[in-house]
Parts: structure tokens; C-alpha cells; sequence
């Protein structure tokens, strides 16, 4: 049985859409500039740097844009190169680009078996463009070839009106309810994206009886203050830039594309986050980032059993889902936590001195200009 190694969350620079929903927290903020991530480097040389080998074993990689991540042509290459390196692969998708699922549908039965497309279901978008079939098309295009899915739906106040025909619809197409996340303000403490009362959220919400909401809205503003590992258990990549984060937050520890040939250097964020709460922490925390923390496995995030008996992950992305970073990685002693706690504060002023340094050098050189 293959469990996973590392959880690699990709940001896919593309900040771009052919959809405009109201609760985008990018589009909230304006971030859309048409731009499609182009990779700088060929697939080869991509899988060279995130190979098995290289990463310590066979990971999860994780690929979402600022936008629709499938609007690049080097999205599906990327894909394909590291599935065949023997990765698990998972892609954030509205669904409704269908050439790019057509052109999915021809890979090799065997790597498609380890893909998993996470189906942002939005709902009143889809109605709106009159492309409802045409997601479900594209759903069930996937599933027939044996990949594994997910349906999402971000639950907003506007949306409450639709519950029951969201229900029919998903029950109707998809076999079973849409699971449910809680949608967010990219604001200060991050709150929740409504204007109830957040046990009313809860009460309205909870019906869909999705455990991806159960769990998120337990964990949901409470601030994370145990020793975690993320940046190295799990990294934060830009894919394009090949940057590598420890988390959302932390601060950037290597690069995968510079030194090819030498280890990544990772390093475990311990007790410095910064985040108000693990807003992700469907992920990062099902799989295991804070080993003392009791959590469900993320199978459980993302499966559901359908009224015909079959469900929506393959026993193959089952049972690698239902796998925990701890299985393959080592625990830190209390001795070795207090040096990467230390490490990590020596990055962070290194980072902030770099900051300073280049803000200052950007001013001398604006004035030898004038």
C-alpha cells in the first residue's frame, strides 16, 4: 500500500477566469490581469526536480490558479509528467473547459487511475451560463475513465434560496450531496464569508451533513499554536518560479529548479505560524502536519458513497488519501523542535533584512536618477 510521503500545494500562476462568482476572494480583491502561467521550464526538467527521488517518496501534489486552473496549455503536460514519475495528482477546476477534459480523457488508464479533480460545483455561475450539462458532462467524462472527484460548492447567503434544487440537481447527477467548504473573507483575521450568525451558517449549511464542512467548521478561528510541519511534511510551491514556501504564510526556504542535482532544503514552520487560523486545514491537518492534533483522514474530505453503490475516489486514491504524512516521516524531539523554531527565526530576519536592504538600494538608485 503506497502512503503519502509530501503534500505539495502548487499555486498555478494563472490569474485569470471564464467564470465572475460573487464570492471569489480574487475577484473580491480585483487580482484578475489575464495572465496564464507558461512554465519557464520543459516537463522533463520539472520532473527531474520533483521526482520521488528527489522528494523522498510519492507525494500529493495539489494544483490551483489564481483563476481557472486548466485555462493554461502547460497545465496538462505538467500533469501528465508527474503522474508518470509515480506521483498522485489533484486539479481545482469550475469544470466547464471540456477540450481540456477530452484531451485528459486520452492519457494512459494507469495514471489517470492516480488523478483527482476537485469539481468547484458554482452553482448560480454554471445556471447563469447555461453550462450545467455541460459540467456534468465533463464530471462524468472523468469518472468514465477512472479518474477520482470531488463535488464542491462554496456556501454563500445568496445561494440559500437554491438548497433544495442544488440537492435534487446532485442527488439526480452525481449520485450523492455536494460536500461543502466555508467560504472566507481574504480580510484581516480571515472571517467567514457570511452575514449570519456563524452557528446559524452552521445550522444551514450542516444539512448537506458534508464531513469536509463538519471538520472545517470545527477547526474555523481557532489559532494553531502546536509544533507543525508544514515546509517539510508539506510545501507551498510556485510551480512556475519553482519558489518553495513551508506554508501560505512562512517564508521561502528553497527554490526546486535552482540546484537540480543537490537535495531540497526543507524546514518545518514548528510554532511560527502567522495565519489567524488553518483555513486550509482540510489538508494540511488531515494529513497530518500536526501529528499531536486528532483529525479524520482527508479521504473523508473529499469521498461520498453513491445511491448505486459506488463512490467518488477510486480504491487507489482511497487508500492513498487515507494515508498520514507520519507514516513515512520522522517526529522531532523536543531538542531538535527548539532548533527549527530557532532556524525559523533566523530566516525570518534574514528574509526581513533582504526586505530592508532591497527597499533601500530601490531608493539610492530612484535618487541617483533624479
Amino acid at each position: 500500500m503506497e502512503k503519502i510521503k509530501r503534500f505539495i500545494d502548487c499555486y498555478i500562476p494563472t490569474e485569470t477566469c471564464n467564470f465572475r462568482c460573487h464570492y471569489c476572494y480574487i475577484a473580491q480583491k480585483r487580482k484578475y490581469n489575464n495572465r496564464l502561467m507558461k512554465l519557464t521550464h520543459d516537463c522533463y526538467t520539472i520532473a527531474r526536480a520533483l521526482s520521488k527521488e528527489r522528494l523522498g517518496g510519492t507525494c500529493l501534489f495539489n494544483l490551483c490558479a489564481g483563476g481557472e486552473t486548466l485555462l493554461s496549455d502547460d497545465v496538462i503536460p505538467l500533469v501528465e509528467a508527474l503522474l508518470k514519475d509515480g506521483h498522485y495528482v489533484m486539479i481545482v477546476t469550475n469544470g466547464s473547459l471540456t477540450k481540456k477534459f477530452e484531451e485528459i480523457s486520452k492519457l494512459p488508464k494507469e495514471l489517470i487511475s492516480h488523478l483527482f479533480f476537485k469539481f468547484s460545483f458554482h452553482y448560480l455561475e454554471l445556471k447563469r451560463l447555461k453550462m450545467l450539462n455541460r459540467f456534468v458532462d465533463n464530471v462524468n467524462l472523468m469518472k468514465s475513465n477512472g479518474a477520482s472527484f470531488t463535488i464542491e460548492i462554496t456556501p454563500s447567503d445568496e445561494l440559500e434560496p437554491y438548497i433544495d434544487e442544488i440537492k435534487k440537481f446532485s442527488i439526480n447527477n452525481f449520485g450523492a450531496l455536494p460536500h461543502i467548504t466555508v467560504g472566507r473573507k481574504d480580510t484581516g483575521d480571515i472571517p467567514p464569508l457570511t452575514d449570519h450568525d456563524f452557528e446559524e451558517y452552521k445550522k444551514i449549511w450542516g444539512q448537506f451533513e458534508s464531513e469536509l464542512f463538519s471538520f472545517k467548521s470545527e477547526i474555523f478561528g481557532i489559532k494553531r499554536k502546536e509544533f507543525c510541519y508544514a515546509g517539510e511534511w508539506s510545501i507551498y510551491l510556485n510551480i512556475e518560479s519553482g519558489d518553495i514556501r513551508q506554508c501560505y504564510c512562512g517564508a521561502i526556504i528553497d527554490n526546486v529548479y535552482k540546484n537540480i542535482n543537490k537535495p531540497i532544503k526543507f524546514c518545518p514552520i514548528g510554532h511560527n505560524c502567522k495565519e489567524p487560523h488553518c483555513y486550509n486545514g482540510h489538508a494540511f491537518l488531515t494529513f497530518g502536519n500536526i501529528p499531536d492534533l486528532e483529525t479524520p483522514t482527508y479521504d473523508k474530505m473529499r469521498d461520498r458513497k453513491c445511491s448505486n453503490g459506488s463512490s467518488w475516489l477510486n480504491n487507489d486514491m482511497k487508500v492513498f488519501m487515507s494515508s498520514k504524512l507520519l507514516d513515512s516521516n520522522k517526529i522531532y524531539n523536543e531538542k531538535e523542535k527548539k532548533y527549527w523554531d530557532f532556524k525559523n527565526k533566523k530566516i525570518l530576519f534574514s528574509s526581513f533584512s533582504k526586505k530592508v536592504k532591497n527597499k533601500i538600494k530601490r531608493n539610492l538608485t530612484k535618487n541617483e536618477n533624479k
